[in-house]
């Protein structure tokens, strides 16, 4: 059984034999309903719980009614567990999905005219990600690389003008921006090519998205299981051949 959970704190109380777990929609939703197949012939039954939030399948794991997620990276955890005092701890890495630039308007970057409006993700992890990104392409230069925000951009040769928007919003607002800094699950999630990007992470880039659970649960039977399932070479057939390297594999 699936269930789609949109922007709500409300999670339908049905009670689950199954080990439940929550993912973004898109790329991690297809992935994991592969994993659920791997571990289901390991004696482990899973249920797909998806969401269009980065929030909520935190809040959810951590009050139990999730047993695990996969739709995040490390520094977007420990920025949730700084913020909200979540009891969470990543247990396995699974895939990379890199971040990349976009436009509808420029083919280049050298075409990038002062005074562009550049849309980045708005929550803080993956808005200092986005920056960083644009720091590498020379665009501006940041006073700190640690979690930066546009609060701390030190130099700005074209006055790029850096709108913060909802991550889901970004592959919608291309038509309105000049350039947009998004996620590649969501850019899969809106049919677009993630190989249209001008630019983008390479596998070094240390977001790889992670399996987590609470910290009660992290040596349970089911969550080896899970990570396992995650980390097998069934998994990473399937990524590769599914999403045609736009999607990695680090598990």
């Amino acid at each position: 059984m699936k269930k789609i959970v949109i922007l709500s704190l409300l999670l339908i109380s049905e009670s689950f034999s199954a080990f439940k777990l929550g993912v973004t929609a898109g790329p991690h939703a297809m992935i994991a309903a592969k994993v659920a197949e791997v571990a289901k012939k390991d004696g482990l039954d899973i249920d797909v719980i998806e969401f269009n939030d980065f929030v909520l399948p935190n809040i959810a794991l951590n009050q139990g009614d999730l047993d695990a997620n996969s739709y995040q990276h490390q520094p977007f955890l420990e920025t949730q567990i700084k913020d909200r005092g979540f009891k969470l701890v990543s247990v396995g890495k699974t895939v990379l999905m890199p971040m990349g630039g976009y436009s509808d308007k420029v083919k280049d970057l050298a075409a990038l005219k002062e005074g562009a409006l550049v849309g980045i993700p708005n929550d803080p992890t993956n808005g200092g990600r986005a920056l960083l990104l644009l720091e590498k392409q020379g665009l501006l230069t940041l006073k700190k690389k640690d979690l930066p925000s546009i609060l701390d951009i030190a130099t700005n040769p074209k006055k790029l003008a850096i709108k913060e928007m909802d991550a889901p919003q970004l592959p919608r607002s291309l038509a309105d921006l000049d350039l947009a800094i998004i996620n590649t699950d969501w850019v899969v999630l809106a049919k677009m090519d993630p190989k249209a990007a001008l630019f983008m992470e390479d596998k070094a880039s240390p977001y790889a998205n992670i399996i987590v659970v609470r910290e009660a649960t992290k040596d349970n039977d089911d969550v080896k299981k899970l990570v396992k399932a995650y980390q097998s070479d069934d998994i990473k057939k399937y990524v590769e051949k599914t999403f045609n390297g736009a999607i990695l594999f680090v598990g």
